[in-house]
């Protein structure tokens, strides 16, 4: 287990934002374990936000902008088993230690969690302008 928890820190990269001696214990978790993972796997994100659409909203593609961006939030705020899907990917590079802090406060991490993607997803709309040109 050891050395799947250093290959995973090692591979994430450093923490992403800041962590003072103010953080709370949630922000920490953060910026050092969530936002790290985020941004790895961002490309597998997009990825499968775009199979979303594609199956579920096909129509996306000639949406306004705004629209598409209330789109990102309703899809991972209301569509639970979507949501899930995308916890499972970011759970999946927790380390042990990690997931023993996970559980103790799942509820607020996982709201933190789900804002920072539609966040990530919101600010890369313009990438779900070009797979429609591809199709």
């Amino acid at each position: 287990m050891a050395d799947r928890d250093t290959f995973l820190r090692e591979f994430r990269g450093e923490t992403l934002g800041t962590v003072s001696a103010q953080s709370s214990s949630d922000e920490i978790f953060q910026n050092q374990t969530i936002r790290p993972i985020l941004k790895l796997q961002n490309d597998l994100f997009i990825a499968v936000f775009i199979n979303y659409v594609n199956k579920n909203k096909p129509d996306f593609y000639s949406y306004t902008v705004e629209k598409k961006l209330q789109t990102i939030e309703n899809s991972i705020q209301k569509d639970i088993k979507f949501r899930n899907s995308l916890k499972g990917i970011v759970m999946a590079l927790f380390t042990i230690e990690e997931y023993d802090t996970y559980i103790q406060n799942s509820s607020s991490l996982n709201k933190r969690m789900m804002n920072l993607l539609i966040d990530r997803l919101k600010s890369q709309v313009q990438l779900f302008e070009v797979e429609s040109d591809s199709k």
